[in-house]
């Protein structure tokens, strides 16, 4: 029978070992085998900090997220030899349509992300910066470096796919290369996707790497510069954190563990509503997608007591409606668990559950299926209980698998107090349209969650559901749930990076950052900046134009022009009494219209087009007879790795005839790369 391999230190490892079996999860039969015997551990994290890091350090974070975008093109190319595999491990063609495209959609996201929210650079700026003195010659910026390390992911069966890419895709961006640690039941699929991904040509040697199999002495070669991504049960999670190299090194570690997820329907959604419809679709949903095997799936759904057993009879009918069997016949809905262990895992729990209340549909021990045997596979019925809501079990046991606890409530305090038993979770919902009740229950359970959703007939055809992590959301929950947070868009990509505090100079500062800083040297030559392409462009080159006379002409044309008659511009009286003012005064827009006028250079050229103004703020009124100076400076460049053009982003300080700063904000032009 065919080992499984590992890709460490550049190369393809097959252990000599005899391995542990893994079957497939419908039809029981011997896949193959799985052994991490014979990986050298030290000199694969070695090999990821001395090719891998460097390599990925070269790029740009647009570079890396361009690569990233590429790959997922190449990936979706190939998704049906991921959906062949998928289905071995009990997923029906839906259930894989999450797992793959869910894990490649991932890639996307953060390729977009990279592109609109991080600089063409490779030093990230964090927040504006602190002035710390009072000469201007004396400052402090925060920036993101890449960490010099390895990114350890260490992932749970149930996402053998979305998993390894959503703990990758942040990572990369970062520029930090990852190995990945699969869950063995379902490690025959990582390894075909770390297979596809290799053979796109488009990673760089070092950036991902490989271990099928038990981890081992990995963790014993951890250093300050690693980090740790942990997705499995909080048991684990303890004794992964608490490892001596992860204590000693203070090494990053995120954990994604248990979670007791709760739905809330409100009083409001009565039989007939279309909220009441909305949850029990949710819940039988979350029970059967991935055969529950999903770590935000809901466990426990909270009901008024005096829906309780309207909300039981509905779930039942639509229960009965899934039909379970071989993924492979398009009729079947729910497919098999990741294998015979599991089952009996969730067998244990669901015992300890009955001890707490009854069962309302499904049996623990039969089960009907289509086109495969009961038996041999891991197949088990939806099972849906309710329970005292007082009793310990059902806030305290998660059976990972098709099974959830209806739990009556009475008013939104009681409910938020029995949210709060999960002691930690990944995600929660709330399905009713009485704003108020939904408000008091998101405040009241907020602490206790990552991620909530509020379902209801305004968002219900755009939602992607209870139990969907999405890469611009932050995945995580604290206590029980691991008390980390994963994608949350630019949030992820900025957990690989150190922050740093940069204290100094005007000048040193521009050198470190790439963007200008107040301060820095200017160049001002005899041609506009504008006139330049983003090629000659260099940070610093400025342009002092003015200075222009305001008049009190200038000021009524535009009001008039406008309609903006606002009193403080056009009653003489009205302005005097105000005390900000005393006295009439130009409007804002006009005097950033007249710097426009000013710095602009009206022939064409490079410059294709303004397309923002940010952070713009009016410090000094302008008065009739003010005369108005505009310096404009090129703070930063950024080209588009993808077009003939980049942005632009300059430094427009806008001063009277005192040298006061009249108006100060950042103006965005796209420029052509070449003239």
């Amino acid at each position: 029978m065919a080992m499984l391999r590992s890709y460490v230190s550049g190369h393809w490892h097959t252990s000599s070992a005899e391995g542990a079996p893994l079957h497939d999860a419908v039809t029981g039969e011997e896949i193959t085998r799985i052994s991490s015997a014979g990986v050298d551990m030290a000199a694969a994290l070695d090999h990821g900090r001395r090719v891998g890091g460097p390599a990925l350090r070269e790029l740009t974070f647009h570079q890396r997220g361009a690569l990233l975008k590429a790959l997922a093109s190449h990936l979706r190319e190939h998704r049906d030899e991921l959906y062949a595999l998928s289905a071995r491990s009990g997923a029906t063609r839906t259930d894989s349509l999450v797992d793959v495209d869910g894990g490649i959609g991932v890639l996307f996201g953060y390729s977009s992300k990279a592109k609109r929210e991080l600089p063409n650079a490779k030093v990230y700026v964090d927040g504006a910066l602190e002035p710390l003195g009072r000469g201007g010659t004396f400052y402090g910026r925060h920036v993101g470096t890449p960490l010099r390390g390895v990114a350890v992911q260490i992932n749970a069966f149930n996402f053998p796919v979305w998993g390894p890419l959503e703990k990758f895709a942040p990572a990369f961006v970062a520029g930090v290369p990852t190995l990945i640690k699969p869950a063995s039941q379902t490690a025959y699929l990582t390894e075909k996707l770390v297979e596809l991904m290799l053979a796109s040509g488009l990673l760089p040697e070092g950036s991902v790497q490989l271990v099928c199999g038990s981890a081992g002495d990995l963790l014993d070669h951890l250093t300050e510069q690693d980090l740790v991504g942990f997705t499995g049960s909080a048991s684990t999670a303890q004794h992964l954190r608490t490892h001596p190299a992860v204590i000693r090194s203070s090494v990053r570690f995120n954990a994604e563990a248990d979670s007791l997820n709760c739905s809330v329907l409100g009083p409001d959604a009565v039989p007939g509503t279309p909220e009441f419809d909305l949850f029990v679709k949710q819940l039988v949903t979350e029970m059967t997608a991935k055969a529950g095997q999903k770590c935000t799936a809901i466990r426990r759904a909270l009901v008024p007591a005096e829906l309780l057993d309207d909300v039981a009879d509905a779930a039942r009918e639509r229960l009965a409606k899934v039909v379970i069997g071989n993924p492979a016949n398009e009729a079947v809905r729910m497919g098999a668990l990741a294998g015979l262990e599991q089952r009996e895992e969730v067998r244990r729990s669901l015992k300890a559950l009955l001890e707490a209340g009854d069962v309302v549909y499904g049996s623990p021990d039969t089960v009907d299926v289509v086109d495969a045997d009961p038996e041999r596979g891991a197949f088990l019925s939806p099972v849906l209980l309710k329970a005292d809501p007082d009793r310990a079990q059902p806030h305290e046991v998660e059976a990972f698998g098709p099974v959830a606890t209806l739990l009556p409530y009475r008013g939104a305090e009681h409910a938020v107090e029995l949210a709060a038993r999960g002691a930690g979770s990944l995600v929660g919902s709330v399905v009713s349209y009485d704003a108020d009740f939904v408000r008091d229950v998101v405040v009241g359970v907020a602490p206790w969650h990552g991620r909530l959703l509020v379902l209801d007939r305004d968002d219900a055809k755009e939602s992607t559901g209870h139990g969907s992590p999405l890469p611009a959301l932050v995945h995580g929950g604290p206590g029980r749930a691991g008390g980390g947070e994963e994608m949350g868009g630019i949030r992820g990509v900025l957990h690989h990076l150190q922050r740093t505090a940069v204290q100094g100079s005007p000048r040193v500062l521009t050198a470190v950052t790439g963007q200008w800083v107040p301060g820095a040297d200017r160049a001002e030559g005899d041609e506009h900046p504008f006139r330049k392409s983003l090629a000659e462009l260099r940070i610093g080159d400025s342009v002092v134009a003015g200075p222009r006379v305001v008049t009190l002409e200038d000021i009524e044309h535009f009001a008039s022009f406008t309609g903006d008659t606002f009193y403080a511009h056009m009653d003489e009286e009205a302005a005097t009494a105000n005390p900000f003012f005393g006295g009439r005064v130009a409007h804002g827009y006009l005097v950033v219209s007249f710097a426009a006028g000013l710095f602009v250079s009206p022939e064409p050229g490079p410059v294709l087009a303004n397309y923002g103004l940010e952070n713009l703020r009016f410090l000094t009124p302008t008065f009739p007879g003010d005369e108005l100076t505009v310096t404009l400076t090129a703070k930063q460049i950024t080209p588009r790795e993808d077009q003939d053009y980049g942005e632009v982003r300059w430094d427009a300080d806008l001063v009277n005839q005192k040298g006061e700063s009249v108006a100060k904000y950042d103006v965005l032009t796209l420029v052509a790369k070449t003239r």
